[in-house]
């Protein structure tokens, strides 16, 4: 499998108020819509979008599964209810699926194919689209779940739109919206090096551990799990803080099961494990 193939796809939008604006059609056109709400920069702006174009024709449902970061729950949580958005949980069963535990290169499609099994339905009931926030920067890495999603009928209006990673935090600073320069948080599994099993026991260290970290004050971060080794990514510039503190940010990751703590000197790379799958 590959990601998803979308030759038409259009340029950015040439400003963040023609690509509101052309976000408004979009969604105007699919007049209702469930919106998969995961609490990230992107669906948020787009299921805020939704609620604020469509009012009662949107819905945000987040899937909660182990590979969902209880603090992202929590957050989806306080966010519908801030922006007093029809919202609902949904739970997802990836888990169950021997071809997702494996945790080959496809186990994104079989991911987003366990998300849609829940909000397809739910979309069917409400003569509704179920719409995901897939934006432009995403469309050039390898993103197996997105043809999972495309294959069960799902639309990407920040695609149709013109939005790329840049002009979604653009957008949704000029709205006020506190997602606006929230780092970019991936599911669980996404810690994991393509061929180790996804675990229960797994996923669990990688949550305790980085919310151990992030209650020490590093909010953009990622555990990469080894085994009993855990490799830290924070942005460069707070390399040195790790350093600084880190009697306390060892302490922090042991406590989550780990034997060993590492830092990777090269910082924060969102999907940076894709690399894996490059062939010279």
């Amino acid at each position: 499998m590959t990601s998803l193939d979308l030759p038409l796809a259009p340029a950015p939008a040439a400003s963040p108020e023609s690509a509101l604006a052309a976000l408004r059609k979009e969604l105007l056109d699919l007049d209702r819509v469930v919106v998969a709400f995961s609490g990230g920069v992107d669906s948020s702006l787009l299921a805020w979008v939704a609620a604020d174009t469509l009012g009662d024709g949107a819905l945000a449902l987040t899937a909660v599964s182990p590979s969902l970061a209880e603090r992202e729950q929590h957050d989806c949580r306080e966010l519908a209810a801030e922006w007093g958005m029809q919202w609902g949980e949904v739970e997802t069963d990836e888990m169950l699926n021997a071809a997702y535990r494996v945790n080959d290169a496809n186990r994104c499609f079989h991911c987003k194919d366990a998300l849609m099994d829940q909000i397809g339905p739910v979309a069917d009931e409400r003569n509704a689209v179920a719409v995901l926030g897939v934006n432009l920067d995403d469309l050039g890495d390898h993103r197996p779940g997105q043809l999972a999603a495309a294959q069960r009928g799902a639309r990407f209006p920040l695609v149709d739109a013109g939005f790329d990673k840049a002009l979604i935090r653009e957008v949704s600073r000029t709205l006020g919206l506190r997602t606006a320069d929230k780092p970019a948080a991936a599911c669980l599994a996404s810690r994991l090096p393509y061929g180790t099993p996804v675990s229960l026991g797994v996923l669990r260290s990688v949550d305790r551990a980085e919310a151990n970290l992030v209650a020490l004050g590093f909010d953009a971060l990622r555990v990469r799990h080894y085994d009993d080794i855990a490799r830290i990514e924070v942005p460069t510039d707070r390399l040195a803080d790790v350093v600084a503190q880190h009697e306390t940010v060892v302490e922090a990751v042991k406590a989550a099961g780990y034997r060993y703590v590492t830092l990777d000197l090269e910082g924060l790379r969102s999907g940076n494990l894709n690399q894996a799958l490059q062939v010279d």
